[in-house]
């Protein structure tokens, strides 16, 4: 099945050898976002809350750019430096997400690229 690579300039930009997203027939995988503002390619840091916030609208970013929405999210990997985090990043998921959630794995890791505190990458399966 042939693959298309998904870019918008509404996401950051890849910062490594990867694509922001790839879609095979009816699925989209997205890359690992994290909390970088897509206008100044710069980390937020400092609000938590509003970092998660902008991993997630990077998704949806980058999910809009697939043809899709993050309502077509089936699986979302969350990364976290600080597992303390967790509440921060369920209700911004629930704020981005609607009802029925997607599977997810949250996973606490030693450090992230940037520095940042979080990072999410989903997978998409478009109607």
């Amino acid at each position: 099945m042939p693959r298309e690579i998904i870019h918008t300039e509404n996401a950051p930009q890849a910062i490594g050898a990867y694509s922001q997203a790839v879609r095979s027939g009816n699925t989209v995988y997205i890359s690992g976002q994290i909390p970088l503002d897509p206008k100044t390619q710069e980390l937020l840091s400092g609000d938590f809350d509003a970092e998660v916030r902008q991993v997630f609208a990077n998704l949806e970013a980058v999910a809009k750019a697939a043809g899709g929405s993050l309502s077509d999210a089936v699986k979302i990997g969350i990364y976290l430096t600080d597992m303390n985090d967790f509440a921060a990043v369920n209700a911004a998921m629930q704020a981005a997400i609607p009802e029925p959630f997607p599977a997810r794995a949250a996973v606490g890791v030693a450090s992230l690229p940037k520095g940042a505190r979080v990072e999410a990458d989903a997978i998409l399966v478009l109607e």
